[in-house]
């Protein structure tokens, strides 16, 4: 079992930066594959990008394509969203989730956080 905590979020001007961290405890982080999920008010959860166990495989959405790159680092069982040039569609709560699928990319991911909140103003 793993938990999830995010932190970063906050309030950002349309075309700023902000990099959200999600830090892991419990067993084998590295055994996980690790994603990122957004949802905005009344809308549905949507994916936002994945990364893999290793670290050397991403996949992402083409909304946020060239601005939001996830990382991680399995030594400080940390995954990271840099997210740049944001948008005030991008104004919604982002968690963190955490795969044990062995699908790439994973199909259903088994633990959650609880989420931070992302406000972009225009």
């Amino acid at each position: 079992q793993v938990q999830l905590v995010e932190s970063g979020g906050g309030l950002v001007q349309a075309g700023g930066s902000l990099r959200l961290s999600c830090a892991a405890s419990g067993r084998a982080f590295s055994g996980y594959a690790m994603g990122w999920f957004r949802q905005a008010p009344g809308k549905e959860r949507e994916f936002v990008a994945a990364i893999s166990r290793s670290g050397l495989s991403t996949y992402d959405t083409n909304s946020t394509k060239g601005r939001f790159t996830i990382s991680r680092d399995n030594v400080k069982n940390t995954v990271r969203l840099q997210m740049n040039s944001v948008k005030p569609e991008d104004t919604a709560v982002y968690y963190c989730a955490a795969s044990w699928n062995t699908n790439w990319p994973p199909v259903k991911y088994d633990y959650w956080g609880q989420g931070t909140q992302v406000t972009v103003s225009s």
